[in-house]
């Protein structure tokens, strides 16, 4: 006999040094993904069944999370309880050691819950830092968590404009990449929320010159296979003047089929700069949305 879980845990992490969220292909050698080192934290613990995550948000090498998620079973010995959360968190933080991952909070839920498929949304952000001619000229804590552009002014009302078009349930197919699984999953999709809106430094109290910041936000049940990097190309693109209009979003969203074969036109702005947050639904022990 043995106790047995399941947990939903939240974590953060700094994706620069990661494979990604999930496991690293095993062919990818000196990689490892995030779901790597959780996985090897939680063996610390020795369970007696082998531990797998289902992670909620599947982000690419490089992105940041504020509040990624991810659920495990985890079985203990008949004369050992389940961990409580706050032992959890403690244990799981203490075998990470120096990773940039930590877990934020977990909790106890159903044998049903699933964290990927009962998400009820998923937020990203990407941050642009405006008069960065050098690295030298941001904060050492804004290290690749922003784009630096020596622009000092954006058109606001364009990018707007662009961010407002993709809002709805439409056809992306000209917003994602090549993937394995590309014919298989619909290219429609529902884009709840797209803004342009001002930012701030993470120490715009300790820093000693003022650095304009702009964020944009996108939040949807799911993405397609980097949808959301070639959201931000097209309304970047459609504020730049000299930007070809056959990459902004109502051309793209009005293009052929032939988006499917990754020939939108679109160019990937650097991924690394923006953080994850999805909500799982609450469950039956009455988790409160994050």
């Amino acid at each position: 006999m043995h106790n047995g879980a399941r947990y939903l845990i939240f974590f953060q992490y700094i994706g620069k040094k990661y494979r990604g969220a999930v496991k690293a292909p095993s062919n990818q050698l000196g990689w490892k993904g995030v779901q790597d080192h959780l996985e090897d934290a939680i063996g610390k613990l020795k369970p007696l069944n082998t531990v797998s995550l289902s992670v909620s948000s599947r982000t690419d090498t490089g992105v940041n999370a504020l509040s990624n998620s991810a659920h495990f079973d985890l079985q203990r010995r008949k004369d050992k309880p389940p961990f409580t959360a706050e032992i959890l968190v403690e244990a799981l933080n203490f075998n990470l050691g120096a990773e940039q991952i930590r877990i934020t909070r977990a909790h106890r839920v159903p044998d049903d819950f699933h964290a990927r498929f009962r998400a009820q949304s998923r937020t990203y952000v990407y941050r642009i830092a405006l008069g960065i001619s050098h690295n030298s000229k941001l904060p050492l804590t804004e290290s690749d968590l922003c784009w630096n552009l020596r622009d000092k002014k954006l058109d606001v009302g364009a990018m707007r404009e662009a961010a407002a078009l993709l809002v709805g349930t439409q056809d992306f197919s000209s917003f994602r990449a090549v993937s394995s699984d590309i014919h298989i999953i619909s290219p429609l999709k529902t884009l709840d929320v797209a803004t342009v809106e001002p930012g701030s430094s993470f120490v715009s109290a300790h820093f000693h010159r003022e650095i304009p910041f702009w964020e944009l936000t996108f939040t949807a049940r799911s993405f397609l296979y980097k949808q959301f990097g070639n959201h931000c190309s097209s309304i970047k693109c459609a504020e730049d003047d000299g930007g070809s209009s056959c990459c902004r979003p109502g051309a793209a969203l009005s293009a052929p089929a032939a988006g499917d074969t990754g020939s939108s036109g679109l160019s990937f702005l650097p991924t690394r700069n923006c953080c994850s947050g999805p909500r799982p639904l609450p469950h039956q022990g009455g988790l409160q949305r994050n």
